[in-house]
């Protein structure tokens, strides 16, 4: 199964934090993650592999999140056939669409959606050919 391309299949889990730098050398040196960092418009992203594959990120806490009162956590990513349609039967359910749907350039398009409860979970469709 390639997560990537599954409905439902968890994909990928992003750090947000204060100090990306601080927690690369935390989790490095607590699990043995590799990273690779790469530049982006909004700051370093550091792409978190364990052996060869690409797990996750670790990246800046946007300003306008904390400003909201976010405090840096783990955010898990679930792969959807359709974001649009994913946000829009999340509020059918009694759930809100907290950012999005949004596009992330060669990425893919996601959303950030919380259940009746308040639990936060993105929603994911990757590109064609992205991985």
């Amino acid at each position: 199964m390639d997560p990537h391309d599954t409905q439902g299949a968890f994909s990928w889990n992003e750090l947000m934090t204060t100090d990306p730098d601080a927690a690369v050398r935390f989790y490095k040196a607590l699990f043995g993650w590799s990273c690779q960092s790469v530049a982006m418009p909004q700051g370093t992203y550091h792409v978190v592999h364990v052996n060869e594959t690409s797990v996750g990120g670790i990246m800046h806490l946007p300003t306008e999140a904390a400003a909201g009162g976010m405090a840096p956590c783990w955010a898990s990513y679930v792969t959807v056939n359709d974001v649009d349609s994913a946000a829009r039967t999340a509020v059918e359910l009694g759930g809100k669409v907290v950012h999005g749907p949004e596009d992330i350039p060669e990425v893919g398009r996601f959303a950030v959606i919380a259940d009746p409860q308040g639990a936060v979970i993105h929603v994911i469709t990757y590109a064609d050919g992205d991985r």
